[in-house]
């Protein structure tokens, strides 16, 4: 029996090396692939150990994997690169869903019922405890990232939603999820004791929309990262529930990583996480900051060219629009195409690009776009007055130069790439419109920016186009 319960402990343990090291091998776009897999093989390794070692009806989990892996294979080659933010915000949600029910049904286990309610029940109040946690972070990560994947898509719009006393209720939220969570721990086998689980169950629920409801979509990636963090939190206090350490471990890891790079974002951004959540950004963004003075000047694709032919250093900057045109492999033909011209192709890339942790740095991977030439916004700003021509695609507040010189704008203090301190500044944009968060953008009407309107794959493509005809 000891040597059972040790080697089902060592095959944790190393489960849980295979997790770090694929973590830390995600954190590079070149090891990235590499380290998904390690991480299955880690997990692939716990469920085995698991199912050997619990008894568990294997029929019943590897039926359940067969289904969960059919349409998880399925939607991730249906998915579109824009929808991909989407995505995850699913992938999250159905997280926090599977801890919430792991705590739900660990409670029917321990607490069985008869017809005349709930009777004898064995539970600890550590173990009341942590089924609460998995309920409570479980279910406002479930609806907190379904409302997240609405605001994504465009179903509910990107613009915060707000309505008289939303603090004061959502304050009055978390009162009752705490008062009723205390009467549950405090006594778990009585009969009221499942009424009050259910009663955490339903405002943890309720809490995950209203929480995210006044978020705007500008700050939909600090969102995503917080959500996948509270996922792994979750997960913890769900090992904690069943006692299965690598689950503890795995959730551990998850909500650390996430937490960190929540902070970073927000640091990204020049504000706190607490301003994220509850300064309701977006909702009237339209009418605060200064009124752009400018015009927009549009220039046509062979023109371009002519700037784009001399330049010997160009910057490419993309934004959500280049996900939406699906321009990367477009792009990097571009870059390719200016190299053969003797001419310096980099990369920007804002740690809040897009809509999700990393979007362009995955699509731009997906292209094969040397790892070489992807630079942080810190690398890229000190000489970018040296550059020719930076070319911003689909991208909106992260160039936004109201955040260096516009106190009244909303964004003011947030860290820019300077792309309007370039020579030249071509913006490949669909419209006129602002972007996601609402904001307008004051680098479309600088002096050295030109507007250059449509698909931005048909746009790229036209000026690669121009290369290969020259």
């Amino acid at each position: 029996m000891e040597t059972k319960l040790l080697l089902i402990n060592l095959s944790y343990i190393a489960a849980a090396i295979l997790f770090v090291f694929g973590i830390k091998m995600l954190g590079r776009a070149d090891t990235a692939r590499k380290g998904n897999q390690i991480s299955s093989i880690g997990m692939a390794l716990a469920i085995i150990v698991t199912l050997l070692s619990q008894g568990l009806d294997y029929k019943l989990v590897l039926s359940g994997i067969a289904v969960g892996s059919v349409i998880g294979f399925i939607a991730a080659k249906r998915v579109q690169m824009t929808g991909m933010p989407e995505l995850v915000a699913l992938f999250n949600g159905f997280g926090g869903l599977a801890s919430l029910l792991v705590g739900w049904a660990e409670f029917q286990r321990a607490s069985y019922k008869t017809l005349a309610g709930i009777d004898i029940a064995n539970i600890e109040t550590f173990t009341a405890v942590v089924i609460v946690l998995a309920i409570l972070i479980g279910g406002i990560t479930f609806t907190g990232s379904l409302y997240a994947w609405g605001k994504l898509s465009g179903k509910l719009g990107g613009r915060a939603l707000t309505f008289g006393g939303q603090k004061a209720f959502n304050s009055l939220l978390a009162l009752g999820i705490i008062a009723c969570g205390a009467i549950f721990t405090l006594a778990p086998t009585a009969e009221l004791a499942y009424p009050m689980l259910i009663a955490v169950i339903v405002l943890a629920l309720l809490l995950g929309i209203f929480a995210i409801m006044p978020i705007g979509g500008g700050d939909m990636p600090v969102v995503i990262s917080l959500l996948n963090s509270c996922s792994g939190l979750a997960a913890c206090a769900a090992g904690f529930v069943i006692e299965n350490n690598v689950l503890i471990v795995a959730g551990c890891l998850v909500g650390a990583s996430g937490l960190i790079l929540t902070i970073i974002m927000c640091k990204a951004m020049n504000r706190t996480l607490v301003n994220v959540l509850f300064s309701s950004f977006g909702a009237s963004t339209q009418v605060t900051g200064s009124a752009s003075t400018g015009e927009m000047k549009p220039v046509s694709v062979e023109d371009a060219y002519y700037i784009l032919e001399a330049a010997k250093n160009v910057i490419v900057i993309p934004g959500y629009g280049m996900a939406v045109a699906q321009a990367q492999h477009a792009v990097k033909e571009l870059g390719e195409a200016l190299e053969s011209n003797d001419c310096e192709v980099r990369f920007a890339i804002h740690p809040v690009a897009g809509r999700m942790p990393g979007h362009m740095n995955v699509l731009l991977a997906e292209a094969d776009v040397p790892y070489e030439q992807l630079v942080e916004m810190d690398d890229v700003n000190p000489t970018i007055e040296m550059v020719d021509v930076a070319i911003v695609i689909g991208a909106n507040d992260v160039v936004n130069p109201a955040a260096a010189d516009d106190p009244a704008s909303p964004i003011y203090g947030m860290p820019i790439i300077n792309a309007h301190k370039a020579k030249t500044t071509f913006c490949l944009k669909r419209g006129k419109g602002a972007g996601f968060s609402g904001l307008e953008n004051a680098l479309f009407t600088a002096p050295n920016s030109r507007m250059i309107y449509g698909d931005a794959k048909a746009t790229v493509s036209g000026l690669v186009a121009q290369f290969k005809d020259s």
